[in-house]
């Protein structure tokens, strides 16, 4: 038995995006909360002081930012009938740790979502037959609407002070030329307005339109100009330094919860910010009916035990699955029966990258960027095409974001260059400032095969089994890759580029581990309205445990087309709402099962 410190209202496990909100919402609400993040403290000065910020050695190749795969990793494996192993240096995704969590090193681009997502499944069997969803495809519907969280996205962009350009504003089409025409109706404009268009985005626009697609400026949490946001927090503009991801911003730039809800909730007597405290389980009554609070390590190594009525999991998406299973929380998934939800319908991003190569007449300028800017094309995103004759499910935007190519890290040759010498560096020298990259963000959907669970063999330092991620392409992964790639491929060749690199996955791609993809996991302990086939009610409460909330992408059925930020900041206003004028009068389950 550890220490036991006093009761608490709520203890909320990670202080990210879903931390920080929830954190704001419940004191607002008058409760007494205490966050606990595993990583250091960690803040835009002195952290992201200038010029020691601007660092690529220590920032993006000694990854300061993110986790401490020492202490605690994953293992991977792409089927059941291999041996996972852990990953052990940090590739192809990258999880963040201290204080903002990912928020503060992530990009800023901020999506919401296409309506069609969020009800996926019932979507494709109505416009094509259920024999079209292939078998041990698992996608769900998320159980809520667009319409029902239209408020919160609006109210998460103002928070975040996002920068973009709006298509349609309370049913009245506003945006010609720079909006989305795909996008949903939104109730209020983009707080501010687009960020400047690089070079590269400007290029890519034009081709786009030359072979009849639908240009429009990415939504970018990187500001156009000053604000100040609904908290009182103040941003300055941005720069276009280039250092957004996988730094903090010096700028104060880019949206945070460092920047734009922790100056807010410092001045809340009722919250409390606890790092280095590593959360180890939730403990539970004996009926496993609630939860009596959290146990976790603090900086010393001494067993802590912190009591709350509330417990939140707003960690990084594996986390919150991990800390569920360690701690008995719903019934684990096994893919052979196919029954129980915690670690089922985990799912990633389907990545197409293209390259595009000039000579030296044009220069783009790529050592400049935002993390959020861009331009990006929605016509082959979620379903705003017939799927029916290419028998694959998902769609993907396609976009320039050119957030700042790094003289270390991001050194791009064309097919052919050797790589190292003489020749490598004038290929280097030719091509630094004259090529643009373009990149296809598909959405990846979610398969019986594809889960997570607790490894049997390795554990993390504090003993504990490590979680075990067993996760492959799928034919349909494929399928919608080449489609895309060479949708995309249009794009550049319109662009009139020298040489053109990049390519699709083939069938018989396997995941590769080594090699960046994104950040972006979801699923795990997804949301949905049967208790038998998610974890969480579309309150994000769990089923099993109703004190227990589990905001978060691991709320995600399956993975989107867009970024996942802005739902899960939509998401989590949603569910603290219903925690604050439901919950918080009649405790107990939200939604009866």
């Amino acid at each position: 038995m550890g220490t036991e410190m006093k009761k608490v209202d709520a203890v909320i496990v990670g202080f990210g995006w879903a931390g920080s909100i929830m954190a704001k919402e419940l004191t607002e609400a008058g409760l007494n909360v205490v966050a606990l993040e595993r990583g250091p403290h960690r803040d835009t000065y002195p952290d992201g002081a200038y010029p020691q910020v601007i660092d690529e050695l220590t920032y993006n190749i000694r990854k300061k930012l993110f986790q401490d795969l020492s202490k605690s990793t994953v293992t991977i494996r792409h089927n059941s009938a291999q041996t996972a192993q852990p990953y052990r240096q940090l590739a192809a995704f990258l999880p963040g740790t201290g204080t903002g969590g990912a928020g503060l090193h992530w990009s800023g681009v901020h999506f919401r979502v296409d309506p069609i997502e969020l009800r996926m499944r019932s979507h494709y069997e109505e416009r094509y037959g259920k024999k079209f969803i292939p078998e041990g495809m698992t996608i769900q519907d998320f159980g809520v609407t667009y319409e029902e969280l239209e408020p919160f996205f609006d109210k998460a962009e103002k928070v975040f002070g996002t920068s973009g350009s709006e298509w349609r504003v309370r049913g009245k089409v506003v945006g010609q030329g720079k909006g989305n025409p795909f996008a949903p109706d939104r109730s209020q404009p983009f707080p501010l307005p687009a960020q400047k268009r690089t070079f590269s985005a400007q290029m890519f626009a034009q081709a786009a339109e030359s072979v009849g697609y639908h240009p429009y400026d990415l939504p970018s949490a990187n500001t156009s100009g000053p604000y100040t946001n609904t908290y009182g927090a103040q941003m300055g503009p941005c720069n276009f330094c280039g250092y957004c991801s996988g730094y903090a911003c010096y700028m104060y730039s880019k949206a945070s919860p460092n920047v734009n809800v922790l100056p807010a909730l410092r001045q809340e007597a009722g919250f409390e910010l606890r790092e280095n405290s590593n959360v180890m389980r939730v403990n539970l009554t004996a009926d496993k009916k609630r939860a009596t609070g959290v146990t976790y390590v603090d900086a010393l190594g001494r067993q802590i035990e912190q009591q709350a009525d509330l417990v939140i999991l707003s960690a990084f998406q594996f986390h919150n699955v991990h800390l569920m299973l360690l701690s008995g929380i719903g019934k684990p998934y096994d893919p052979v029966t196919n029954e129980g939800v915690v670690g089922r319908n985990f799912a990633y991003q389907n990545i197409s990258t293209i390259k595009a190569f000039f000579d030296k007449s044009v220069f783009t300028n790529n050592f400049i960027g935002a993390g959020g800017a861009g331009v990006g094309v929605d016509d082959f995103n979620a379903d705003n095409f017939d799927h029916g004759k290419y028998g694959f499910v998902g769609g993907s935007p396609f976009w320039v974001n050119q957030a700042g190519v790094k003289p270390i890290s991001g050194l791009p040759t064309p097919p052919g260059t050797p790589g190292w010498g003489s020749k490598w560096k004038a290929a280097v020298a030719d091509h630094y400032t004259h090529h643009v990259s373009m990149d296809a963000h598909g959405a990846h959907q979610s398969y019986r095969s594809n889960y997570l669970d607790l490894d049997p063999t390795y554990k993390d330092a504090f003993g504990q089994p490590l979680l075990r991620m067993t996760f492959d392409w799928q034919e349909n992964d494929i399928k919608m890759s080449q489609f895309m790639h060479g949708r995309m491929h249009k794009i550049a060749e319109a662009m009139n580029p020298m040489t053109i690199s990049g390519s699709p996955k083939m069938p018989g791609t396997h995941f590769d581990t080594t090699v960046y993809q994104t950040t972006h996991m979801n699923g795990g302990a997804i949301m949905g309205d049967d208790p038998k086939t998610s974890a969480l009610n579309r309150y994000l409460q769990s089923w099993d445990v109703p004190n227990v909330f589990v905001p978060g992408a691991s709320a995600f059925p399956q993975g989107l087309g867009y970024n996942p930020t802005g739902l899960v900041a939509a998401l989590t206003y949603w569910s603290a709402k219903a925690i604050r004028e439901r919950y918080l009068k009649e405790p107990g389950p939200l939604v009866q099962a």
